[in-house]
């Protein structure tokens, strides 16, 4: 089992920038990949960017490829989303989740079996 919590979420203007975190806890948090996702009104769920279990292996969406940078912190078993140049087409809800994932970077595609309640991001003027 993980139980995982989004945090830093907010308004902000167009160019502006948000820092996302996702705190996780439970067992074995060694073994489990986490990933961002986010749902606009209206649209389907996509796939941001996730870290592996080891913090060492990145990926990233195309639309964030170049201005969101993740980042896992174990100590503190927290993963980060650092997010530049913010788009008003970034404006959804933001979600972490994460799977068992051992050896292999993750993929936006797999199925994650844990995910939080979610974080609200607003890009607008």
């Amino acid at each position: 089992q993980l139980q995982l919590v989004e945090s830093g979420g907010g308004l902000v203007q167009p160019g502006g920038s948000l820092n996302l975190s996702c705190s996780f806890s439970g067992v074995d948090l060694g073994y489990y990949g986490i990933g961002w996702f986010r749902q606009a009104p209206g649209k389907e769920r996509e796939g941001v960017a996730c870290v592996s279990s080891s913090g060492s292996r990145l990926t990233y969406a195309d639309s964030a490829k170049g201005r969101f940078t993740v980042s896992r912190d174990s100590a503190k078993n927290t993963v980060y989303l650092q997010m530049n140049s913010l788009k008003p087409d970034d404006t959804a809800i933001y979600y972490c989740a994460g799977r068992i994932l051992l050896f292999r970077a993750c993929d936006l595609s797999d199925p994650f079996d844990y995910w939080g309640q979610g974080t609200q991001v607003t890009v607008s003027s």
